[in-house]
This record gives C-alpha cells, sequence and structure tokens, in this order.
C-alpha cells in the first residue's frame, strides 16, 4: 500500500469520525426540537426521591398517609357544624303489626354527616359614628370611624386580602374574580379590583422589603428566576431569593445580573444557584461564595442518557449522595455536626469516584453526554461545596417549587401590565409564599397586617413576618383556623 493510500485512510477515518459526531449532535437536536413541536414541554425526569424509592434503596413511612388521613379527619371536626333534625312523617307513625300510634323515642336517633358548600358572603357595612356635642354649645365629638386600608377606600381590609389570596395563591386572573362577585350579587369593576390589589401592594411594602432584606442578611441563600411577558410584549423575570424561614421575589424588566447584586450585593455567605452567569456579581472574595445543583447536574446526564447509555452511570453516582441526604434526613441530624461527618466519610468518597469518572470520559463536546460531562466538571467546586458545610443543601430544587407559583399564574393571568405591576406582584408573592411556608392562614394575615402595618413602628416590623405574626397575634384573631 502506497503513502498517497495510507493519507487516504486517515483522512478518510477523520471525516468519518467527524460525521458520527455531527450525526449524534443532528440527532440530540431532533430529539429536543420533537420534544418541543409533539410532547411534552416540561422534562419527564422522575425526582430523585421518587427513584430512590422505586430502586428499594430507601423506605418511607408506611404510617405517614394514617397520619395525614388523621390529622385531615381532625381538622374536619373543628369546622363549624350545623344540627338539622329529621322528623317522622305523621302517616308512618303508626305501627303495622298492632296499629298503635303511641311512638317513643329510641335512642337519640340514627345521626349521619353531610359536607355542604355554603357560597361566601360579601356584606355591605354602614358605620355609624357617634356625635355628641356639650350643651355648652362649645365642644363637639365625633367616633372614630372603621380603619381603612387606603384613605376614603370603600372596601375592607378582608376584601383587599380576597383580591390578593385569589390572584397571588389561587392564581385566579381578576377578570375571573369579577365574574365570581358578579356571581355573589356584587358587580365589581376590574379597574377596581386592579386599583385594591395594588393599594394592599403598597401598603404591605415595609413587610415584603423587610422580607428581601433579612434574607440578604442570611448566611445561605437559595436563588432562581423565571420569564414573565409583559403588556408590551416585551419578556420580564421574576426572581426568588429564599432561606429556610423566609421567601422573597422580585421582578426585573430583564434578565441581567444587576437585580441580584441589587438584593445580596455586600451580603456575605453562599448562594445556591445553577450554573447562570447572571449571579457572578454575587461572588466576590469579601462577598458570597457560589454552591451548584447536582440536580442540574443530573438533569444534563437524564438527557443524554438516550444517545449514550453510560451517562446512567453519572446518574448513579449522584443518586448514591443523595441516599445517604434521605439517611440524613430520617436520622434527624439535617444541619448538625453528625450530618457534616456524615457527608465527610460517605458523600466525599462517592464525589470522588464521580470526579475520577468523569474525567475519564471523552465525548464531543456538543453532543449531550459532552455537554452532561463539561457541565460537571466545569462547576465541580460549585457542586462539592456541600460537603464544607451541612446546611447548604445538594440542589436548589427549593427556590424551583418556589417559582411554581409563579408559572401557575403565568398560564392564567398571561402578563404583567408594566414594571411597577411586576414589583407589586413580586412583593405580595413575597407575603403569601412566606405564609405558605409556615402553614398560616395567608387571608387571615394579610386581612390583620393591612391595617396593622400603617400604625406598627418600623422597629419591630419583624414582629408582622407570618411566623411571628402567628404567635403574637394570629390566633386572637383566627383562632382554630390556624
Amino acid at each position: 500500500m502506497s503513502g498517497n493510500d495510507q493519507e487516504r485512510i486517515r483522512q478518510l477515518e477523520t471525516e468519518n469520525a467527524e460525521l458520527r459526531v455531527a450525526v449524534t449532535e443532528l440527532k440530540a437536536l431532533v430529539e429536543t426540537l420533537q420534544r418541543q413541536v409533539f410532547g411534552r414541554k416540561t422534562e419527564k425526569m422522575p425526582p430523585v426521591e421518587r427513584e430512590l424509592r422505586d430502586r428499594g434503596e430507601v423506605h418511607t413511612d408506611p404510617g405517614a398517609s394514617a397520619k395525614k388521613r388523621k390529622k385531615n379527619a381532625a381538622a374536619r371536626k373543628e369546622l363549624p357544624s350545623q344540627e338539622i333534625r329529621h322528623t317522622v312523617p305523621d302517616d308512618e307513625k303508626v305501627c303495622p303489626k298492632c296499629g298503635g300510634s303511641d311512638l317513643r323515642p329510641l335512642g337519640s336517633g340514627k345521626s349521619s354527616e353531610l359536607w355542604e358548600y355554603i357560597p361566601a358572603q360579601v356584606v355591605r357595612q354602614i358605620h355609624i359614628r357617634e356625635k355628641l356635642s356639650c350643651r355648652c354649645g362649645e365642644y363637639v365629638v365625633t367616633a372614630e370611624g372603621p380603619a381603612r386600608v387606603t384613605e376614603g377606600g370603600s372596601y375592607g381590609p378582608g376584601f383587599h386580602a380576597h383580591v390578593v389570596t385569589s390572584k397571588c395563591l389561587d392564581s385566579l386572573p381578576l377578570h375571573r374574580l369579577e365574574k365570581q362577585f358578579k356571581r355573589l350579587g356584587i358587580p365589581v369593576a376590574r379597574a377596581t379590583l386592579v386599583g385594591l390589589f395594588h393599594a394592599s401592594a403598597e401598603a404591605l411594602k415595609p413587610i415584603s422589603d423587610y422580607i428581601l432584606e433579612q434574607i440578604a442578611a442570611s448566611d445561605i441563600v437559595q436563588a432562581d428566576e423565571t420569564p414573565l411577558k409583559m403588556q408590551n410584549k416585551k419578556t420580564g423575570y421574576l426572581w426568588t431569593f429564599l432561606t429556610d424561614e423566609l421567601i422573597g421575589y422580585r421582578y426585573s424588566a430583564s434578565r441581567s445580573g444587576r437585580l441580584p447584586a441589587e438584593v445580596l450585593g455586600g451580603s456575605e455567605g453562599t448562594l445556591v444557584v445553577d450554573g447562570y452567569t447572571g449571579y457572578n456579581r454575587t461572588f466576590t472574595p469579601e462577598g458570597r461564595s457560589r454552591a451548584g445543583c447536582l440536580a442540574h447536574a443530573r438533569r444534563y446526564f437524564f438527557r443524554a442518557v438516550d444517545s449514550c447509555p453510560e451517562a446512567e452511570t453519572g446518574m448513579g453516582y449522584i443518586r448514591q449522595v443523595y441516599r445517604i441526604e434521605h439517611e440524613a434526613r430520617e436520622r434527624g441530624i439535617v444541619g448538625e455536626n453528625e450530618h457534616s461527618r456524615l457527608r465527610e466519610e460517605r458523600s466525599r468518597p462517592v464525589m470522588e469516584r464521580f470526579r475520577t469518572w468523569l474525567e475519564e470520559q471523552h465525548h464531543p463536546p456538543r453532543t449531550p453526554m459532552g455537554k452532561a460531562v463539561g457541565y460537571a466538571l466545569n462547576n465541580w467546586d460549585a457542586l462539592t461545596a456541600f460537603l464544607d458545610n451541612a446546611r447548604i443543601p445538594l440542589d436548589n430544587n427549593t427556590s424551583e417549587r418556589a417559582l411554581r407559583i409563579a408559572a401557575l399564574g403565568r398560564k392564567n393571568y398571561l402578563f404583567v401590565g408594566h414594571e411597577a405591576a411586576g414589583e407589586n406582584l413580586a412583593g405580595l408573592y413575597s407575603l403569601v409564599a412566606t405564609c405558605e411556608a409556615h402553614g398560616v392562614n395567608a387571608q387571615a394575615y394579610l386581612a390583620d397586617v393591612l391595617l396593622r402595618v400603617q400604625t406598627h413602628p418600623q422597629s419591630r416590623i419583624h414582629e408582622l413576618l407570618p411566623k411571628n405574626w402567628l404567635a403574637l397575634y394570629g390566633q386572637q384573631k383566627t383562632g382554630k383556623d390556624q
């Protein structure tokens, strides 16, 4: 074989290898486009906890469902009850055997339960203010009127709270709420509901701002963002920042890193985020360090499984780490020194083997497997930050779940009118989401603090955070509803 023939063979082999890479990339692109056009827009990747259960690697509490049913039954018994007695008709009060009609009660009767829905009421309250004058004609005094959310407003705090919870918590567009009120016999214009919504946000702004301040002062913060359409057909973004205790939101007209820097700038600690570079402004030697998201790394390997079965091995390493975390939760040691030792003794060796395996992989960078390996190696320091601090979570799933409230609303009310409206929406999301996190009745909370915040000292604004409010004021306002 001549030298030219050998050179030609090497050239053909190189071209063949390049074509195989191109075919793999095109197949991955076609699969992605097919999912976008014909399939579900969200990935069907099972949560890692469910995967662990399905594999029999962890076990759930068999009595958890029974405990939940028992708790729900107890809550039902606390609901207001109405006793309705049914009497026997007169024509049935004659014994068919002896013909006697002197029937006597047998026990206390036979009882059964029926759960009925009674539509809500809108009450028109007429407040009469007593007015007194002295006989000397020099003094007149008038009783104080009802407290109002806005000066001269015609709607009470409970009405405001219902508008806010309907839109922010139940994802109900205000035009649908307008229809509901019409069925109750009270025509309320949509423009009025919009005004009540934004007036509530302005009144509660001291609390929503304080939530973000407290989050920025926390050592470990998780963050994420999601798009929201604006009425001008541009795209804005809703950002969430959260801790174990608080959930805050901010709206911006773009996805630039300006907003994370504005919220967290100058603060110290750890920020748990995905690989998006918009958060980079907060990562400085004097500021925050970055912690990565193993769930994102797992997602890359999940996408690569169809084209490269080796990706299952990568998912297996990540699954082992989650199994160790599940054990920590079962033992009730999350965030404690024992948890740190568990991660050091068991999780660190797993991650070291994972790193060795990643470095042994050689895949074209633009293929799904190449992207998965590249993401893991490029973000390795962030992905392993949890090994040095037991309080750092493995992933950023909590902040992703916190954005579901916005995803549901996005499907229903479609867009926000302008940037100020987006800020108001974000502020109210902060309050209702934090209420949900602590099991606080958001309707009762908002109805109370809409008035209380007007006279509450700013130095004690922490008392109006949902958890603190429940302890200080909630029981006297809502009783057993909480």
